[in-house]
């Protein structure tokens, strides 16, 4: 009898086992030692931006698969949050997982999974509806905005050079912080369109020569043009420090920053006219374009340039730090721009950056969406497949093809070599250390006080 208890004991224990798949070692091996097995096998390089000092894998070996170095990787590196991006040749960079960067086949996929979701205008209305008011709540934009301070802007002398005009700006937003840029005019009377130009993370920011001669020259062909700091960079920074730029804060604030500086533009000035009323910015400005475009309905055109992604949602907190792509289930910045349909839209895309899908995967997307509304040449593309992440010439000049057509602007005055650049001091508000800031403007992040309730 103690034997057949002994057995079915026994049995039983095998049997859990066996449900449970119990092994006496986890076949463990150092992560920086597996990745270098994985170089020889698959005669390939690494190229490490993440640290694997004392990392170790648990079923190591277990996890290579001999027909791929990608799934190899993939299985490799997940465990710790890390991942890898194929750079030419036989090189992979591996980084820390990137929330707010996947592959072009991520993209492609998310494409077609949105287009399952609608397909005629009433249901695609139904979703942009949704997709709108949540991109608001994740954002937590209202809350911002219903506390914001109603105060006059600071403005400097008006500097004349060749058919248009130059103004410092300083507007207070919440209490004590100011957002600084410069209004670019016709000097031309009559009603102008107006233009929003939101700054990106180009070196020297919107101090640049290339931003002034897009400024310049729009204004000469009869555009008011508005650009401004991004919050923590140029005179922001005076005030929060450049820091505060890699905090969440900064996308809301800089999406605030847009609408207060439209809402300010309509109500201070006689001469804008207000069918035409656009917004054009070039990578992290090109982000936040599209991000102003789909939330405030004033806008009759927009152009973002080298910026848009299926796959890519902005690698700075600016533009990606509140989960605005979680929105309606899942989202991403080709449906935001979509939401703009049927109204006119350029898409400026090169073949250097994350935008080099544009022509054959997010604007076919974009046609359809357009389709919707029987308005397909609404939205254009000018791709550059041999150019980089820039705002150059040509994408200048793709910027001014597009208001000359959309809003009417004059030809002829498209001419960069009447434009003066200034130099950055002449288009400070409060000079070079904050020396003329204003006795309520805070001088540290901390002293921000972000009222989001």
């Amino acid at each position: 009898m103690k034997h057949i208890i002994l057995l079915l004991s026994l049995a039983s224990s095998l049997t859990l086992r066996a449900q449970t798949q119990t092994v006496e070692t986890h076949f463990a091996r150092p992560l920086s030692n597996v990745l270098n097995d994985i170089q020889k096998k698959f005669n390939i390089r690494l190229k490490y931006n993440i640290d694997t000092v004392g990392k170790v894998l648990p079923y190591a070996d277990f996890r290579i698969r001999p027909y791929s170095v990608e799934e190899s990787l993939t299985n490799v590196l997940a465990p710790f949050d890390y991942k890898f991006v194929k750079e030419p040749g036989n090189l992979y960079k591996l980084k820390n997982y990137e929330y707010y960067r996947r592959t072009d086949n991520d993209g492609k996929k998310m494409l077609d999974y949105l287009c399952t979701l609608y397909n005629d205008r009433t249901s695609w209305k139904l979703r942009k509806d949704t997709l709108i008011k949540e991109v608001r709540q994740r954002l937590n934009i209202d809350s911002f905005l219903v506390h914001c301070v109603k105060t006059k802007p600071i403005l400097s002398k008006i500097r004349k050079y060749n058919k248009y005009s130059v103004q410092n700006f300083a507007l207070e937003t919440l209490p004590g912080l100011y957002v600084c840029g410069s209004i670019y005019a016709p000097l031309s009377k009559g009603k102008h369109a107006l233009i929003i130009c939101p700054n990106g993370h180009f070196e020297k920011g919107r101090y640049r020569e290339d931003q002034q001669l897009r400024m310049g020259t729009l204004a000469r062909m009869g555009a008011i043009c508005v650009d401004y700091d991004l919050f923590g960079w140029g005179e922001s920074a005076l005030q929060v420090g450049y820091a505060a730029h890699q905090s969440s804060a900064a996308h809301i604030i800089q999406t605030m920053n847009g609408i207060l500086i439209l809402n300010r533009m309509l109500a201070s000035r006689k001469d804008i006219d207000t069918t035409r009323i656009g917004v054009n910015g070039g990578s992290g400005g090109g982000t936040q374009t599209i991000l102003l475009s789909t939330l405030d309905d004033r806008y009759t055109a927009a152009a973002p340039v080298v910026s848009l992604s299926s796959h890519f949602d902005g690698g700075c907190p600016c533009e990606s730090g509140m989960p605005i792509q979680l929105a309606a289930g899942g989202t991403c910045n080709a449906e935001l721009a979509a939401t703009f349909a049927p109204r006119p839209q350029l898409v400026v895309s090169d073949g250097g950056d994350w935008t080099s899908t544009v022509d054959s995967l997010e604007f076919p997307y974009l046609q359809h969406i357009y389709g919707f509304y029987g308005a397909q040449d609404k939205v254009t593309n000018v791709h550059l497949p041999n150019e980089v992440h820039d705002f150059g010439p040509n994408k200048r000049n793709a910027v001014y093809r597009f208001f000359i057509r959309t809003f009417g602007l004059n030809a002829k005055m498209q001419d960069e070599n009447q434009i003066t650049i200034e130099p950055q001091s002449a288009l400070l508000s409060f000079g070079k250390n904050g020396e003329l800031l204003p006795k309520n403007a805070i001088r540290s992040f901390r002293k921000l006080r972000l009222r989001n309730n």
